[in-house]
């Protein structure tokens, strides 16, 4: 009998890109008898439409039956009854099911004997199948799912094919995406408000879930109402809702769901309306508010980092830096050299300047909002060092408030650093002092001394000297991979820019790293520059004319 048809198989984005064809023929890996994929796969619950809808996740079930009509129904009930008994005819996540019954009554030809005899679950067949047939024993259906796991799957990032387990691996991924759209207890992300215009489809994609629809508006009330209708939530960009908005969702029982830029985020900057490739989505909180928790602080604290985790961190950890990828762009351009080099007698010093208005200044601050006031600190600590001053690129173009006339920085810095990339800059100095800017995540991948003036996400867990206050919720101490792997592997989602598919970090950071990173609104961003030149030049010219 040929092999049974693959188990392992992607969800049907419904937008996506023609992904990569295989240019090879798929390999004959045989058949896999890996104890440990098994328990991969168990642990990953993929393979089948993993994607679906859950077949009433809050019920224990003692048999679930898979009729293949009303009248195979009928007879089925009659034959087992109607208690403890689940008919999950219907398309739905087979493991959602399975992973809490004692027997599975299938035909041959159904997927979900596979996925049964890989949990260990009693079958009864009624008729044969690709998967097994009404004389098969456990170890026959064991051996025909694990040959359903040895079908090689297209890698939809390259020309090539994904082994078991890298294709387990990547739709572990694509799991926990959808899985973190659909909530627990149905609170399915099912509207958006406060997004940009420019990033809407972006945002479509990364909070997609199967067989729904999700309703941007402009208003906040009809996106609440809708979510109330539908008995889901709302996405919501933070600096972009209101305290009243927050307050009626409240009163109306709806569930706010905070969506912010990810940390490595594009090759653009996203005043520029560069959509972005990466973003965060936080049921608790958001990451850049120490005053409660987040979703991203619950795993920093929570998490048991698994050896295998941690090896990944690294891995990625080491192409960032190789790559020179930070959150808008990738660098290696002309190096700058300390005043005193090749000697370095003095100790460099960079301080990366923030939106005075962002968000993150705002809440983890802690009342510091200024840049000239951060540099003044800054000199105060580090008296004798060589201090660089980095303005922000997005008050440089003149789009955002926190601009410091070069003149009243040169009291307390001894050079402005505008050329290269921060992952330039990041290379040549000694130490980063900080309010809130990931550049300190950013420097601390680079083994760089990071000091935080105010209470940024990476600040509390043992790596930075914190001048802010830490909660007490940051009680743990991380390793440097422990860190890297709740922020850029938990936490996050990411698309690949060519194919539009959810793709993990490493897929962003080879794009990246090789240049392939087509911008959609490309045609905005030259007259988005343009406005911010001639803004800088009227805020540079208006600084000039209040001297005395």
């Amino acid at each position: 009998m040929s092999a049974p048809p693959s188990l392992l198989r992607a969800p049907p984005f419904p937008w996506t890109k023609a992904a990569c064809e295989p240019t090879s023929p798929a390999p004959d890996l045989g058949v896999s008898e890996s104890n440990d994929l098994l328990e991969t796969l168990r642990a990953a619950r993929v393979g089948g439409t993993f994607w679906a809808a859950p077949c009433a996740p809050e019920r224990l079930t003692e048999t679930v039956l898979r009729p293949r009509s009303k009248a195979d129904l009928l007879g089925l009930q009659a034959t087992y009854g109607s208690t403890d008994v689940l008919d999950c005819s219907h398309e739905g996540d087979p493991w959602s099911a399975l992973s809490q019954a004692k027997q599975l009554v299938a035909h041959g030809d159904d997927e979900w004997i596979a996925i049964a005899a890989i949990l260990g679950i009693a079958v009864n067949i009624l008729s044969p199948g690709a998967f097994g047939t009404p004389s098969d024993d456990e170890e026959a259906l064991k051996a025909k799912a694990q040959a359903a796991l040895a079908q090689p799957m297209p890698d939809p990032f390259s020309d090539g094919w994904l082994t078991p387990s890298e294709a387990i691996a990547l739709l572990a991924e694509w799991r926990r995406v959808i899985d973190g759209n659909r909530g627990t207890k149905g609170k399915t992300i099912v509207a958006a408000c406060g997004m940009s215009w420019w990033k809407r489809a972006e945002i479509r994609r990364f909070l997609w879930v199967p067989s729904k629809s999700l309703r941007i508006t402009y208003s906040g009330r009809a996106a609440l109402a809708h979510a109330r209708r539908h008995g889901g939530a709302v996405a919501v960009w933070p600096s972009r809702i209101s305290p009243s908005l927050i307050a009626r969702a409240q009163k109306l029982g709806v569930d706010l769901v905070r969506v912010e830029d990810g940390f490595v985020r594009s090759a653009g900057l996203g005043s520029n309306l560069v959509p972005p490739a990466s973003v965060v989505v936080d049921r608790q909180g958001i990451h850049f508010d120490p005053a409660a928790p987040s979703d991203l602080e619950t795993i920093l604290a929570t998490t048991e980092f698994t050896p295998a985790l941690l090896e990944r961190a690294r891995l990625l950890r080491e192409s960032i830096v190789v790559a020179g990828i930070s959150k808008y762009a990738r660098g290696h351009a002309a190096r700058i050299k300390p005043s005193e080099s090749p000697k370095r007698a003095r100790r460099v010093v960079l301080v990366p300047g923030q939106v005075e208005d962002d968000m993150s200044v705002l809440a983890g601050g802690g009342g510091m909002t200024s840049n000239l006031e951060l540099l003044k600190s800054t000199r105060a600590l580090e008296p004798e060092a060589e201090i660089w001053w980095r303005p922000h690129p997005d008050v440089d173009a003149g789009h955002r408030n926190g601009m410091v006339a070069d003149a009243d920085a040169l009291h307390y810095a001894d050079r402005i650093v505008r050329e290269g990339s921060m992952a330039d800059l990041l290379d040549q100095v000694d130490a980063l002092h900080v309010l809130t800017s990931l550049s300190g995540f950013e420097a601390l991948l680079r083994g760089r001394e990071v000091t935080c003036h105010g209470t940024p996400f990476f600040a509390g867990w043992g790596l930075t000297r914190d001048l802010g206050t830490v909660p007490d919720r940051r009680a743990r101490q991380l390793t440097l991979d422990e860190l890297v792997a709740g922020v850029l592997l938990l936490y996050p989602r990411y698309l690949d820019p060519v194919t539009g598919l959810p793709c993990p970090p490493e897929v962003l950071i080879r794009r990246m790293a090789e240049g392939t990173m087509p911008n959609r609104q490309g045609w905005v961003e030259p007259i988005r520059r343009l406005q911010g030149r001639i803004v800088s030049r009227f805020l540079s010219y208006r600084s000039k004319a209040s001297r005395p």
